[in-house]
């Protein structure tokens, strides 16, 4: 199968990682960034620096894209720019995380021109990528399975479903998303408690005890552990947290489906607190009970 690959971020070149190790691809790929283009010909790919360049080295038969670009405008921009060399019959398939409504936009798109839209919600991370990934597929079912090859191979055994019409994969990767924010502030606060709390835990070793039976056993809880074997490591961070969007659509589409996600949208709350640099609401709060309790409030350093 011959694959045009378009993005080689970590995930963009796990996934080429990925086919290199699997019989019977030929991928040709570009990114803007040049200095790719070694590893990612020892990989066995043709790099081109430009992609006027790739759409120009055709290998025959139908083509299968495989963009994998950071969601919003960049993707959306990507696709436009491949309709002008894509063919009728060739399968576009965005595999960032994209909002599930852009997809469907995206897919009405490529089916006025003749061209098959998959949209493919891709989780597993870096190493997921690189070595076996878990993929969530929307479009037609026959453009899907016509590429159904292509995913089997990237996926770990069960790793890939196909979820309906243009959109479901991303809607899917966007609540998988939801439910991963909610897990991972669970786990932190918890640790938290735990490192403040009267007994002198190993928390490297609690956090491996917790992944051998128990009932929050889970690969999060074997990243928590690596964080604990090394825990130095969050004195040199900053406790910012950034939000990718995944999460705020999320809480959109279960406001606008009356369903309560109190932990979702917590999370990801706190994440937009962790980013404040002012912290203007702890400081209102702090003169608030100043003001009506004679509290005393805080003063910065130096002020």
């Amino acid at each position: 199968m011959n694959i045009d690959l378009i993005g080689l971020g970590k995930m963009g070149m796990g996934i080429l990682r990925n086919l290199s190790t699997k019989d019977g691809y030929s991928i040709h790929c570009t990114d803007i960034n040049g200095e790719l283009k070694a590893p990612a010909e020892e990989l066995g790919a043709v790099f081109f620096p430009s992609l006027s360049e790739l759409t120009a080295s055709r290998q025959g038969g139908t083509r299968v894209v495989w963009l994998m670009l950071p969601a919003g405008d960049l993707t959306n921009q990507m696709i436009e720019n491949c309709l002008h060399f894509l063919e009728k019959g060739d399968t576009l398939i965005d595999a960032g995380n994209s909002k599930y409504t852009n997809s469907q936009k995206n897919e009405q798109l490529c089916r006025n021109h003749g061209i098959h839209f998959l949209d493919v919600g891709t989780s597993g991370g870096v190493d997921g990528a690189a070595n076996g990934a878990c993929m969530m597929i929307g479009g037609k079912q026959e453009h899907y399975q016509a590429v159904e090859s292509l995913f089997k191979d990237l996926c770990v055994p069960n790793g890939v479903l196909y979820c309906g019409p243009a959109g479901s994969g991303h809607y899917l990767k966007m609540i998988h998303n939801g439910i991963e924010y909610g897990m991972m502030q669970s786990i932190a606060e918890g640790f938290d408690i735990l490192a403040h709390a009267p007994f002198d835990y190993d928390l490297e070793k609690t956090a491996r005890v917790f992944n051998h039976g128990s009932v929050i056993r889970s690969w999060l809880m074997e990243l928590t552990e690596n964080i604990f074997r090394s825990p130095e490591q969050l004195d040199e961070i900053e406790g910012i947290i950034p939000s990718s969007g995944e999460g705020q659509w999320t809480i959109e589409e279960a406001l606008r489906l009356k369903i309560a996600a109190p932990v979702i949208t917590q999370s990801l709350l706190f994440r937009y607190s962790s980013e404040s640099k002012d912290r203007t609401t702890e400081k209102v709060v702090a003169l608030l009970r100043n003001q009506f309790g004679g509290h005393a409030a805080v003063k910065e350093e130096g002020k």
